[in-house]
């Protein structure tokens, strides 16, 4: 039996059940009809997907922007599907019908997001969700780290944070975990409050607002008001984590009926970090102060945004009742997660920052924030890539980045992409650097062409830009042509 809210001191309670699920059973949950296969047929798994797609998985076939899943029902039938949950009863050929499930609703993509819904509720697993501009997936990460040390834990994979990911993230607390730790993400207004509305968190995170996805908003105020929709449906029986630093965080809590924790660096907040020392690409180290008690963290995650990042977890934990000591020694063996901040030790003492994932303009400050603070190397090398969705402020936010790059002491930067990755470049030539250092170029792959020759013993060298722009391949050369020798 599940146990409900707060216990003492104010600590979240946990129980859970494993959810047996039966094809009438799904039926039921997403308004669907059963048109053929038995009632009482158990299901394995759920996929939307037939090219990953698990024998005894029900498929999906859901239909996108791009492509329709109900071209995919045959493909399923043959990787094994248990049955399919269509919108069109005719994209079920007689040979994928023949003792198969098949689910007829209206529209496949709110069948998949109302079963999510029913599953969370009857799992009885307390959820955590994590909503931000930046840092939302390592915070996910870090807060999963945390509880794991206590607790059975479902953490969104990758970032599976979106109507159709999220949804399926919610589909694996059939197996009961005490807690799952998920991801909200979104560009456009509405987005979060359906999230939100799907997950009925108990735990709802809010690291900080940047201009990320400007494109679709009109202001970062918009962006805001766009990510306090986590804040709907919040009752006295629900905990808001917010960032104390970020002032347009907080004007939006106050109007919670949550009980508010915050946290923050150099902040006055529930969890607060003081007396940071920034180690460059060896991380940070600051004193944490919490209502359990005190202690030093040592953290091997660059730079004071990851700091940030690990004072929202480490609220989490405390909600959950994880000591403080505990907490702070799986702080000290946190790793990143691929591409995000990962360092490279590579041949002839370089050492390359791989943040490849992708960019926006106070992730990339945080970045260059630790190259400043690193002296052990003998060139700072930027290989920096357009950031996109930006919109119309995005050429002034490169300029502003190409400054920040000059002032951080970068020696050789390098941008990739269109007229505002040129425009990061001209700034930076413009803020100080020499024009013989500053290099631009169209895609990745003239990138890795230039720094492959460039690179000099005892180079730091960063590699960031957003997805788009496939800084990866910049980072994987470097790895490649350089044989790491210590990750």
């Amino acid at each position: 039996m599940t146990t409900t809210g707060f216990g003492p001191s104010g600590i979240v309670q946990v129980g859970a059940s494993r959810v047996d699920l039966t094809t009438a059973s799904i039926a039921r949950a997403m308004s669907g009809a059963l048109v053929s296969g038995p009632a009482g047929s158990l299901v394995g798994g759920f996929s939307i997907d037939s090219r990953t797609l698990r024998p005894g998985d029900l498929f999906f076939a859901i239909v996108g922007d791009r492509l329709d899943g109900h071209r995919f029902v045959d493909a399923a039938g043959s990787a094994g599907a248990r049955g399919f949950v269509v919108s069109d009863t005719s994209s079920v050929s007689r040979e994928a019908a023949a003792g198969a499930v098949v689910i007829h609703v209206t529209d496949t993509t709110r069948a998949l997001q109302a079963l999510a819904r029913a599953i969370r509720r009857e799992s009885g697993s307390r959820v955590v969700a994590v909503t931000g501009s930046a840092g939302k997936t390592t915070t996910k990460d870090i807060a999963a780290a945390f509880l794991e040390t206590r607790y059975r834990v479902f953490c969104t994979h990758g970032n599976l944070n979106n109507h159709i990911g999220l949804p399926l993230s919610l589909l694996e607390l059939r197996h009961g975990p005490d807690v799952a730790v998920l991801e909200m993400g979104m560009n456009h207004a509405g987005e979060i409050r359906l999230l939100t509305g799907l997950a009925e968190p108990d735990v709802r995170v809010w690291t900080n607002v940047a201009e990320v996805h400007a494109e679709f908003f009109t202001s970062i105020e918009a962006i805001a008001d766009a990510k306090a929709e986590i804040l709907e449906g919040s009752d006295i029986d629900t905990v808001v984590i917010a960032n104390a630093a970020d002032a347009r965080v907080m004007a939006r809590v106050q109007a919670s009926a949550a009980r508010v924790v915050t946290f923050g660096v150099d902040a006055q907040a529930d969890v607060m970090a003081t007396d940071v020392v920034d180690a460059g690409i060896s991380g940070t180290t600051a004193r944490v102060a919490t209502p359990a008690g005190k202690a030093v963290f040592t953290i091997p995650l660059l730079g004071r945004g990851h700091l940030s990042n690990v004072l929202a977890g480490t609220a989490v934990a405390l909600q959950f009742g994880v000591p403080l000591d505990v907490v702070a020694d799986r702080a000290s063996r946190l790793k990143p997660a691929p591409r995000r901040g990962e360092v490279w030790r590579l041949g002839d003492g370089i050492a390359l920052v791989d943040d490849s994932y992708n960019s926006n303009p106070r992730a990339l400050q945080r970045m260059l924030d630790v190259m400043a603070s690193e002296h052990r190397f003998a060139r700072r090398v930027a290989v920096l890539g357009e950031m996109l969705e930006l919109g119309e402020q995005g050429m002034r936010w490169h300029q502003e980045c190409g400054r920040s790059a000059a002032r951080a002491g970068v020696s050789r930067l390098v941008t990739v992409g269109g007229p505002a990755a040129r425009a990061m470049a001209d700034a930076a030539v413009e803020a100080g650097l020499e024009a013989a250092d500053v290099t631009h170029v169209a895609t990745s792959r003239d990138a890795a062409d230039v720094v492959s020759g460039v690179l000099r013993p005892g180079d730091l060298v960063l590699v960031k830009g957003s997805r788009g722009v496939r800084m990866d391949v910049v980072a994987d050369l470097v790895r490649d042509q350089r044989q790491e020798t210590v990750n």
